[in-house]
């Protein structure tokens, strides 16, 4: 029982991206435009998120930093966290950890990339809030609907909403989206590779 309960993850993980994959493929696509645009211009990419979406943003940051499959000159990114600033002030609103962070390292022409399950996070909101007033574009990651975040989203922000509810599924999509978004920069820049 435990055994077909395992391999029942695995087929419910396949189907949904596979599902995914045309309705993803677009906004994407986009995503890959947006980060192309933003590093060959100086730009960088702020990536933030909270829970287990922040150690996807610390994950995308390493990777676009390093490298995804092939050996290439650095890519400029960095990721947020919630937790530092609000320890320098007890009386800090631990709403507005990212949003400082944002206002302190972004400038025009950068990107932040934002992953929320629900969309419904203080600190990502205020995020993004901090990204716009300084003329950032915002890649979001989110799931079906994206809640306020993606209610606050301008037309030339990228929003990539996974059709699912389970959020197990939902980060399993996101760390497939950020691999696609790494892949995509990688051959837009270098070259294509066989995948």
């Amino acid at each position: 029982m435990l055994e077909q309960r395992i391999q029942q993850h695995f087929i419910d993980s396949a189907d949904l991206k596979y599902q995914a994959a045309q309705a993803l493929s677009k906004p994407i696509a986009a995503a890959v435009q947006a980060l192309l645009a933003c590093v060959t211009s100086g730009g960088k990419v702020l990536a933030c998120g909270h829970g287990a979406s922040a150690a996807h943003a610390q994950f995308f940051a390493a990777t676009f930093i390093g490298s995804f499959e092939r050996e290439r000159p650095e890519l400029a990114a960095l990721a947020l966290h919630g937790g530092p600033v609000a320890a320098l002030s007890e009386s800090a609103d631990t709403s507005q950890n990212l949003a400082r962070q944002v206002r302190a390292f972004g400038q025009a022409g950068d990107v932040l990339l934002v992953l929320s399950l629900q969309g419904e996070g203080a600190d990502v909101i205020a995020a993004v809030d901090a990204a716009h007033e300084r003329e950032m574009s915002i890649v979001a990651l989110g799931a079906r609907g994206g809640g306020p975040l993606a209610a606050m989203l301008r037309e030339t922000d990228v929003y990539i909403g996974v059709p699912h509810d389970r959020a197990a599924r939902i980060h399993e999509v996101h760390g497939l989206v950020l691999h696609c978004i790494c892949d995509g920069v990688d051959a837009q820049l270098f070259g294509e590779t066989e995948i």
